[in-house]
């Protein structure tokens, strides 16, 4: 991790208002390691392209087929046979290349996928994962390559909201949907929170937006969380 992005992962801010999804597809896109193979997942994550720059020569890749896409293509940009794994057009960049869906698929199972940001229906204190399935009776599964990303990146960000429309919190000390992952998210990015975790279970609070500390503690029982300095 470079010096800048050490100094961001500890740094504590806050803010009055909860962030917008473009504001959050921001910060995750800042905080990305110049020189990194990354994997956008289906939903809120693809957003994040649109905010990384050139000069993190940041090579993006998408499970079915394509190593470095660059932001969505919007207008006479759009090529209907060129899109991400959650059916965007995207834009190619100079050195882009394509090849076949199982070789994608090696790729993330290789290890050799720097980072992935992934949607959430639950996150563990400890950081495992649930985003797959919900466990309601008769629902389809709908995993595609979320399991080979969540263990086969070397970090698994996650990229979601705080708490449902129903207001039912996303991080719990265990997780009650089904697992995609065990131990592999590192960080929670949501419009209200920044967080920090591993193994210990105890959740490092980075970033608040439009939420105190108390009430995040208040709201998420079973869970114990501390400022980073």
């Amino acid at each position: 991790m470079s010096e800048q992005n050490a100094q961001q992962a500890q740094s504590f801010r806050s803010t009055d208002a909860p962030l917008t999804q473009d504001e959050l597809a921001q910060v995750i896109a800042a905080d990305i390691e110049p020189g990194s193979f990354v994997n956008l997942g289906i939903g809120q994550p693809t957003t994040v392209s649109n905010y990384l720059s050139p000069e993190q020569k940041v090579t993006l890749h998408t499970e079915n087929g394509m190593l470095g896409f660059g932001p969505q293509a919007t207008g006479e940009q759009v090529d209907e046979d060129l899109i991400n794994a959650g059916k965007i057009p995207v834009t190619e960049l100079p050195g882009s290349s394509y090849f076949h869906h199982a070789d994608s698929f090696a790729m993330m199972r290789g290890g050799h996928l720097d980072v992935c940001v992934l949607g959430a229906y639950q996150v563990s204190a400890t950081g495992d994962l649930a985003n797959w399935s919900t466990g309601k009776p008769g629902a389809i599964p709908a995993v595609g390559g979320a399991m080979d990303l969540a263990i086969g990146a070397k970090d698994t960000y996650v990229m979601m909201d705080l708490f449902t429309k129903k207001g039912d919190v996303k991080l719990l000390a265990e997780c009650t949907f089904p697992l995609t992952g065990v131990g592999c998210v590192s960080r929670i990015y949501s419009d209200q929170a920044v967080l920090l975790l591993d193994e210990t279970g105890v959740v490092k609070v980075r970033e608040l937006h439009g939420i105190t500390f108390e009430e995040l503690q208040q709201a998420h029982e079973g869970v114990t969380f501390e400022k980073v300095s």
